[in-house]
């Protein structure tokens, strides 16, 4: 599961991969480890206007006491299947690189894992509004050779370009479609 990423683009290279959005600011500083329980850059749909936020890692779960949630992989659970059905709470997660651990307890280390053909790209996202401000969590699906050598239980679902609009505007059927392992050839894991 995908508890640890870096969001290092500037609001220039991400217009170039994700077109024009609303918020763009002069700058978004680079952030080099992102967890849990952390703010992080999104792009939702905000009155039909493709818009770039800062919202909370970490949805809260619908059980009292359980951490919140950051990794969705059964995408039809009761409490899932509502935001995935409903375009305006989804959100694209921008990242330019996510970490998987390897190594036992104790002897634990980084893995990081980057798109060889774009220099920003987006984890598919779904945010919900809590009482404490908006919170999101994005999709996990079945690992890909690269990350399964690491991580063999899931990665998270990287969304190619031409699929963005898909996400952010299609029915459930359309936007559970895109929850598949992304292609090997275009993944590598940083030296």
């Amino acid at each position: 599961m995908c508890n640890l990423y870096r969001m290092r683009s500037s609001v220039d290279e991400m217009r170039q991969v994700f077109g024009a959005f609303q918020g763009d600011r002069a700058n978004l500083k680079p952030r080099d480890e992102i967890y849990p329980d952390q703010s992080a850059p999104v792009l939702r749909m905000v009155d039909g206007t493709l818009t770039l936020d800062e919202i909370e890692w970490g949805v809260p779960p619908p059980a009292s006491g359980s951490r919140p949630v950051t990794n969705v992989r059964n995408l039809s659970s009761p409490f899932w299947r509502p935001m995935l059905s409903n375009p305006d709470q989804r959100c694209l997660v921008p990242w330019t690189q996510f970490c998987e651990w390897t190594g036992e307890k104790g002897t634990k280390r980084k893995v990081w894992f980057e798109r060889t053909d774009t220099p920003v790209s987006a984890f598919a996202g779904l945010w919900r509004q809590t009482s404490d401000g908006p919170h999101m969590a994005f999709l996990t699906t079945q690992a890909n050779e690269t990350v399964g050598a690491i991580h063999p239980k899931a990665m998270p679902v990287l969304l190619e370009t031409d699929t963005h609009e898909a996400w952010l505007t299609g029915d459930y059927d359309a936007a559970t479609a895109l929850a598949r392992p992304f292609d090997d050839e275009r993944m590598m894991i940083m030296s």
